[in-house]
């Protein structure tokens, strides 16, 4: 992969919370270390709830709040997506579940990965769904999220050599 696009896919149920606040915090946290353009990032959800629509607005405020963007519009998981990602993270064990009952390959059941695998504190819990919650849950999401992404984007720099500046 030395050289190439790596291609990143975070997975929730809708695409307006987690999924969208994990990229953006990603390539926020990869431009910072000067990797952008060693990957291509977006999210997805499992289910056509939101298709094309922006992120939850208490989303969109704590990523304003903590200096980052995004003009993500919500999708759905697709076949093709299976193919072309590297790495497609679930934020919680039902998105890998639905995950690997949509993809018709079990052969790359390999490159799905939950986010929080790469959480030092609690390694493999769920990514909690905030949307039914207050802005205090999408702050604690946030959180989770920054420190999940950090030890992931170290851990693919260091998988596929890049070159991994501190931010």
């Amino acid at each position: 992969m030395k050289g190439n696009t790596i291609n990143v896919l975070f997975v929730c149920l809708g695409n307006i919370c987690r999924s969208p606040m994990a990229e953006a915090i990603f390539h926020y946290q990869a431009a910072e270390r000067g990797l952008d353009k060693h990957f291509e990032v977006d999210s997805c959800g499992t289910g056509a709830y939101h298709l094309g629509t922006e992120p939850d607005h208490r989303t969109l405020t704590v990523l304003t709040r903590h200096g980052i963007s995004t003009k993500h519009r919500g999708r759905q998981l697709a076949e093709e997506d299976f193919n072309h990602y590297h790495h497609l993270i679930a934020m919680d064990h039902q998105n890998l579940s639905h995950m690997r009952q949509h993809c018709q390959n079990p052969a790359l059941w390999p490159k799905l990965e939950l986010m929080r695998a790469y959480d030092t504190e609690q390694p493999g819990a769920d990514v909690p769904d905030p949307y039914y919650g207050d802005m205090r849950d999408f702050e604690a999401v946030y959180a989770l999220l920054v420190q999940s992404c950090s030890h992931l984007l170290q851990t693919l720099a260091l998988r596929y050599e890049l070159p991994l500046h501190n931010a």
